[in-house]
């Protein structure tokens, strides 16, 4: 094969891959939103019913707005804006499993749901990495890079002298610095635009930690697949695959680049100091000025560092302890001969099966018990003996009569409604002015805030008073003697006899 062959060939390799399929369909603006939307840096597991009923609600959005999206069936392919049906999320959640963009487990709790696979993260990823505002070429990648090489090269020197004077040469460089700051010179920081230079490169890095983490536990659940399936079909004994797994997981930590890395971070996570660290350096960065220009949501994510470098791990950890689990369950329950003796049962009935169909027409009918037959079982007790159901209640209380005050009129008057005959008689009588001025003539009693209510129910029928033109403080005073003031439209008021009459509704009054 000559080089352009090769290069063909890898290419199209990396081309088949899901990441770069998520990307490259004409669907995948509206593929790419919906897992952006439903799946975000706090949410990494969604259950199955509440993923179909999103899917379906965030497609026909965008299919309303006139976005292309995919199409539910698989056999229509997909279609243009106005000629996709009706979205069926549980439909497109399937073709997605299939894609290699979305994986169906089980919870802890034995429920269905879905999280995104280290190909659809990867996908996520570059579209943020894309979309930021960043520069290629920095002052801040390039100090990286130059950091990182001169460490590692520091680490990879077998000579002692040299890595004495390097060691002489950072010491030298770190005292003379604290020296000038002991003596009260100026302290130096970077500005603002250097500094979010620099924090774009570290978000970038962090980006990338989910899918890291993603592709390990991938690793850990096909091993756990496969060893399942080993177990179910008995091509090896027990202690070969055993043996096969305890091999398989220590060489995943070492013989994978995601093993490896994720060794490294488990190494972090356990080093308490450098987590401390780590915490104070975000603030650190956090409280620079720069950072009033971040959003809450950027700030949230990036303070939460850590919390993703522990959930990535536990993640991890978990997939482990359940392939544990099910090497544990496979190893106690595995009866090896009523396995047997199902599989020849099931081996007969397909035989059998075989056998009719080729004899059988397609009307032939054969009865076929679905279900066993009834048990012969007594009628069991139902109800047992409660001491409780045969025991006298106990004897009823005498009301105390004490409990209440008496009661006069005047007291009840004061807690019930609007007085009004006073509030009528009050109007008619006013000279020519507005309705508060004439509410707070009445006397303190007689200015409960009740009486806005029968206020307002013989003002009806103005017409400035239904318009709400004019609004006045209306002074009450509550039966315990607290002044409340209330704000209420008010109605000029006619010379005295020219006020409308209302005829008064039974119980609108106490009496």
């Amino acid at each position: 094969m000559t080089d352009v062959d090769l290069e063909f060939a890898r290419v199209r390799q990396v081309l088949d891959r899901p990441t770069l399929r998520l990307m490259s369909r004409p669907t995948s603006a509206a593929v790419v939103s919906v897992f952006r939307t439903v799946f975000d840096r706090d949410v990494q597991y969604v259950p199955a019913d509440r993923m179909h009923l999103q899917v379906e609600e965030h497609v026909a959005r965008l299919q309303a707005t006139g976005a292309r999206v995919p199409a539910s069936d698989s056999t229509t392919g997909d279609l243009p804006a106005g000629e996709a049906p009706r979205p069926n999320g549980r439909s497109l959640c399937r073709e997605w499993v299939a894609a290699q963009w979305l994986v169906r487990s089980n919870s802890p709790d034995g429920d269905e749901q879905y999280s995104l696979t280290s190909h659809a993260l990867e996908a996520l990823s570059l579209i943020d990495a894309l979309s930021s505002e960043r520069a290629l070429i920095s002052e801040s990648r390039l100090a990286m890079i130059v950091d990182a090489v001169h460490r590692w090269a520091a680490r990879a020197e077998p000579d002692r002298d040299t890595q004495v004077r390097r060691l002489d040469a950072q010491i030298a460089e770190l005292q003379a610095e604290r020296d000038r700051l002991a003596r009260g010179d100026e302290v130096v920081t970077v500005d603002e635009d250097r500094m979010r230079d620099g924090y774009t490169n570290i978000t970038d890095l962090i980006r990338q930690l989910p899918s890291d983490f993603k592709r390990v536990e991938e690793a850990v659940a096909t091993m756990h697949r496969e060893i399942v399936e080993d177990f179910r079909q008995e091509v090896r004994p027990i202690g070969e695959i055993l043996d096969d797994y305890l091999a398989r997981t220590d060489n995943l930590m070492e013989s994978t680049p995601e093993g490896r890395a994720f060794q490294g971070a488990f190494e972090l996570l356990r080093d308490d100091a450098l987590l401390l660290r780590l915490r104070d350096d975000i603030t650190a960065i956090l409280e620079h000025p720069f950072a009033g220009s971040l959003s809450p949501t950027e700030r949230r994510t990036f303070r939460g560092t850590v919390g993703i470098l522990r959930q990535g791990i536990e993640d991890v950890l978990a997939q482990r302890r359940m392939l544990t689990a099910t090497l544990r369950d496979q190893i106690v329950a595995h009866d090896v001969v009523r396995d047997r003796e199902l599989d020849a049962v099931l081996r007969s009935v397909n035989r059998g099966l075989a056998a009719w169909m080729d004899a059988g027409s397609a009307r032939d009918r054969v009865p076929l018990g679905l279900l066993p037959p009834s048990a012969a079982v007594g009628t069991l007790r139902e109800r047992f003996y409660d001491p409780d159901a045969e025991s006298v209640p106990p004897p009823i209380e005498e009301p105390d009569d004490d409990v209440f005050e008496d009661l006069d009129v005047e007291s009840l008057r004061r807690h019930g409604g609007p007085l009004l005959a006073e509030l009528r008689d009050v109007l008619a009588h006013a000279a020519t002015g507005s309705s508060v001025e004439a509410f707070h003539t009445l006397p303190a009693e007689q200015r409960r805030p009740v009486e806005l209510f029968g206020l307002a129910h013989l003002l009806t029928g103005h017409d400035d008073f239904e318009a709400g033109t004019a609004s006045a403080p209306h002074h009450t005073v509550r039966p315990d003697g607290e002044p409340v003031t209330f704000h209420m439209p008010t109605a000029a008021l006619a010379p005295a006899g020219d006020a409308p009459h209302h005829d008064d509704e039974p119980g609108q009054e106490a009496r």
